[in-house]
């Protein structure tokens, strides 16, 4: 005899009533489920069922793109399509960002960016978009200390020695930056407010050419990433006086904080992050957090930043906006008071 089987039972294929009343609340149950939760729908479509593009607002070689690349080929295996690291510099980031900020919600764009995605409207008139109404936060993925370094020839052994230098002879001293508003420029910016210093701003075309303007001896001092200064450090170039971050770096363990050093409530780092645009389904934003979560715990992930002074950090996407704010309110403040303006 034929049997209909339900919730493990089995009977005949003619049941009495009472199961039937059964076998229809359940279907009517599940029914209602499936239609009445769209989140529960979406949560079952098959993303991604494409390749991802990562926008990286910069050019190669950088920070941004290291790290992208980095995320986007253990993504890829994870996810089972292609991520396409897409580069987009130009406007110091701010076309990459616009290009994400108006691509379609649907989890197949995505961006890493940095602290210049909420300082930008402090220093542009006006943008093609919103920091934090047009994307969707996914996860901080790394901090970046700086060093506060100076050319060897500055007569200066100390951090303390470069504040007592810098205050008895006020506009002598110069420092350069990757350009204006860019984090270099940030962090130097804030140091001279904490310590009460007038020292130049001296912008150039990147980081690299910053730096090399301090090793020739043309600008005096600068705050370079850690990993584009320390081989320079360690060669005796450069000479290093303080770690931007509140603690030291493991990276350099020797080289002491900003604020242990004779600054006490200085603390900068660049930091990275994963955005979608707004509107990005909830299931996909919180499907490639955890899977970029994960690969940022990945053993072998870990030790080759960390060797570089990159700090790997993680949190919810809740958290990322909630901080995304906090840094635009903090820099609101140094912005205005240097006189930052990019236009």
């Amino acid at each position: 005899m034929t049997k209909f089987l339900f919730l493990g039972a089995s009977f005949n294929a003619m049941p009495p009533k009472s199961w039937r009343y059964l076998i229809s609340m359940a279907t009517a149950s599940v029914a209602l489920t499936l239609f009445s939760n769209p989140s529960s729908r979406a949560a079952d479509s098959k993303y991604p069922e494409k390749p991802i593009r990562f926008i990286v607002p910069v050019s190669p070689g950088g920070g941004s793109d290291l790290l992208a690349r980095t995320i986007g080929i253990k993504l890829g295996e994870i996810l089972g399509q292609s991520v396409i690291v897409d580069n987009r510099p130009g406007a110091s980031g701010n076309i990459g960002a616009e290009i994400v900020a108006k691509s379609s919600p649907d989890g197949y764009t995505i961006v890493i960016e940095t602290i210049v995605l909420v300082t930008a409207p402090l220093m542009y008139k006006s943008l093609p978009y919103d920091p934090i109404k047009d994307f969707a936060p996914i996860t901080l993925v790394a901090r970046v200390p700086h060093v506060l370094v100076v050319n060897p020839k500055v007569q200066v052994l100390s951090l303390m020695d470069l504040i007592t230098l810098a205050k008895s002879r006020p506009g002598a001293l110069n420092y350069s930056s990757a350009g204006k508003g860019s984090p270099v420029h940030l962090a130097a910016e804030l140091f001279k407010s904490r310590a009460l210093l007038n020292i130049v701003h001296v912008p150039y075309a990147g980081g690299g050419p910053a730096n090399a303007a301090v090793i020739g001896g043309q600008v005096d001092l600068t705050f370079g990433n850690i990993s584009a200064v320390l081989p320079h450090i360690r060669a005796g170039r450069l000479r290093a006086l303080g770690i931007s971050s509140s603690k030291r770096s493991t990276a350099a363990p020797d080289i002491p904080s900003i604020a242990e050093a004779g600054v006490p409530d200085y603390d900068f780092s660049s930091w990275f992050g994963v955005l979608a645009p707004a509107g990005t389904p909830r299931h996909i934003v919180n499907r490639l957090n955890i899977e970029i979560t994960q690969i940022l715990k990945l053993p072998e992930i870990k030790n080759r930043l960390a060797t570089d002074g990159t700090e790997l950090v993680t949190d919810s996407p809740e958290e990322f906006s909630n901080y995304l704010k906090a840094e635009a309110n903090r820099w609101a403040r140094v912005i205005k008071d240097a006189g930052i303006n990019a236009d």
